[in-house]
């Protein structure tokens, strides 16, 4: 049996999505509760392994059990595959900065990382115009200017489509860093905050964060609107462009096609990106 997990994070006192030996995780903590529970050594996959810092206010995870876990699970008081939520949350105890908002049967196909269509991500700034609120410190990045708003909005629609954003990710190792920019934009929100929309089908390491860099700098007034699509395509990382604090992204949604096209998705993530092929 495959579950889909739904859940959220207050990702501060983490050190990101990943299990890491003898170190604080989102991953490592959700496993340690549901193996109190259903016990064996369960391990999640996730659509997004957010890192260090970073927020979820819709993350989403699988799980297979083995066959002792599901006997486990369907030989309890409640055994629906449902109930498994309030267990976990009642493991994890009053107050926590992790919880599991659903947990259902996963439809044939379904992988919570391969089979996504698309992510997104809010990233929210607070500006001299705004003001520094200590009570959205956890979640807020500060930036110490009055930033042009429709400038770093332009920006940020310019940088829109299919293309290497190896000048704005962290590189790694045999990974593509060509992405399609599905949306990107910034508004300000009823309380001042300036915020960002950034959507993708899938983001390199830090890309988001690199993103955000490049507007603020734009809403500053250290670079011009038209710079930061040159910066991506002169495809070289640059110290124009700051990579912004964790404290500000938050993963706000996942994407899935329909259920008979979950299997399909994967199989078509999983092969290498390349640019000019069709966008995915």
């Amino acid at each position: 049996m495959r579950l889909r997990i739904d859940l959220a994070y207050d990702g501060t006192d983490f050190r990101g999505w990943a299990r890491q030996p003898g170190l604080r995780t989102v991953q490592g903590t959700l496993e340690a509760a549901i193996a109190r529970i259903l016990g064996g050594d369960p391990r999640l996959v996730v659509a997004g392994r957010t890192d260090a810092g970073v927020h979820a206010s819709a993350q989403v995870a699988h799980l297979d059990l083995t066959d002792g876990q599901e006997r486990r699970l369907l030989s309890g008081r409640r055994p629906e595959p449902e109930a498994l939520a309030a267990r976990i949350n009642g493991v994890l105890g009053p107050y926590p900065d992790v919880a599991v908002h659903r947990v259902s049967v996963a439809p044939e196909g379904f992988d919570a990382r391969f089979s996504a269509v698309w992510r997104r991500y809010a990233y929210r700034v607070a500006d001299r115009a705004t003001g520094y609120d200590p009570l959205e410190r956890g979640r807020t990045t500060w930036v110490a200017a009055h930033l042009d708003v429709a400038s770093m909005d332009a920006a940020a629609r310019s940088l829109r489509g299919l293309h290497d954003f190896a000048a704005y990710c962290k590189p790694r190792e045999e990974a593509t860093t060509i992405r399609t920019l599905l949306e990107y934009g910034w508004r300000r929100d009823e309380s001042g905050a300036l915020i960002a929309s950034v959507k993708a089908d899938a983001f390199c390491h830090s890309m988001v964060r690199a993103l955000v860099g490049a507007c603020v700098a734009v809403g500053e007034g250290r670079i011009g609107i038209d710079r930061v699509a040159e910066i991506r395509d002169e495809l070289v990382r640059t110290n124009e462009v700051k990579v912004l604090a964790a404290r500000g992204l938050t993963l706000t949604e996942v994407g899935y096609p329909a259920d008979d096209l979950l299997a399909a998705r994967a199989e078509q993530t999983r092969a290498r990106r390349e640019l000019g092929a069709a966008d995915d």
